[in-house]
């Protein structure tokens, strides 16, 4: 316990430099004494109009990098509890049509409407996007009256095939104008983070932690399979459909914001499990912490490696992800 506590403040210290690190790298260095009077921090900050740099730092890039901590934390949190729920350990948020559903949303409005709410109109249009996809789901496996796993995962490959086909729709038949903005929406990024949409994602963390801390010990029931852990007490279905209806509204709160991120909610989980275990309190807690520091240093590097042009996040995430992926597969060959 006194080293996961440790491990815990580690990741914690890492974290505020990589936070730090984002606000001070971009396509201009700001010295890092200039980002502390920036904020207030330090001294120099004068009342009255912000100056310029003062609007870069607090306006773009402070928000951008907790954009990053929070969306990464909530992915993070979000995989453990799928992979457990469905007793899959490939499982990841965008497993269940979830980002199919916001993409074609966000897709709708860049191509056909418009921004017609303004700023609120694309993650309005990915939330109810995600929503609706859940929903299907969810409506899938409640016709089929089981909560096995396997019938989830099938209804969320079906879902998330649908709606594919619909965002492919949209890009063919839309103005080919936007294509770029749809491409580089769909491929992750956090140049949509601003402090009016901060509480929407702040709330999806919120949510899917605290709702996953509060069951912790439901889910570590359900490690044991299904049958031990009703005669436990433990509603079985309605946990899974609860859990997974939770996770579908911070993904899709992420989402809507950010754009389809993936990987991190399916490598995040395995590495916190080699930290803290397979106990949910203390897993859920770390996988926070390790989310929050993987999206966030890959939010930094998607701004480096190609300075001054910025690539989408999700490019970075998923060539981590794959790596990641044969390493899991030689791991799992030499273990068998």
């Amino acid at each position: 316990m006194v080293r996961l506590g440790r491990l815990i403040v580690l990741g914690a210290v890492v974290l505020t430099a990589l936070l730090l690190l984002s606000i001070v790298y971009g396509t201009t260095p700001i010295p890092i004494s200039e980002v502390f009077s920036a904020i207030g921090l330090g001294t120099g900050l004068v009342e009255g109009d912000m100056s310029p740099l003062h609007r870069i730092v607090f306006d773009l890039r402070l928000p951008r990098a907790l954009f990053a901590a929070v969306i990464g934390a909530g992915l993070g949190v979000v995989g453990v509890v799928l992979q457990t729920t469905t007793r899959n350990d490939l499982a990841d948020p965008f497993l269940f049509g979830l980002s199919s559903g916001a993409a074609a949303g966000a897709v709708l409005v860049i191509t056909v409407t418009g921004d017609v709410l303004g700023i609120w109109t694309l993650p309005l249009a990915a939330f109810c996007g995600g929503l609706i996809a859940s929903g299907i789901v969810l409506a899938l496996v409640q016709g089929l009256r089981t909560s096995a796993p396997e019938k989830l995962i099938l209804a969320g490959l079906a879902v998330s095939f649908l709606f594919s086909a619909i965002t492919n729709y949209l890009i063919f038949s839309g103005d080919n104008r936007a294509a770029h903005s749809v491409i580089f929406w769909m491929l992750g990024g956090l140049g949509l983070a601003r402090w009016e949409t901060f509480p929407l994602v702040l709330i999806g963390l919120g949510l899917i932690l605290s709702y996953s801390l509060y069951r912790s010990r439901w889910l570590d029931a359900l490690l044991t399979g299904d049958f031990t852990a009703s005669s436990l007490g433990i509603p079985v279905q309605g946990l899974r459909f609860s859990m997974f209806f939770v996770a579908a509204l911070a993904t899709a709160s992420f989402v809507s914001v950010a754009g389809v991120i993936g990987f991190v909610g399916l490598m995040v989980p395995h590495i916190a499990r080699g930290i803290a275990g397979t106990l949910h309190r203390n897993l859920l807690i770390v996988s926070a912490i390790v989310g929050a520091i993987l999206l966030t240093l890959s939010d930094i590097l998607s701004r480096l490696l190609l300075a001054p042009q910025e690539l989408p996040v999700g490019i970075v995430t998923t060539s981590i992800g794959s790596l990641f992926v044969f390493l899991y597969l030689f791991k799992s060959d030499r273990g068998s």
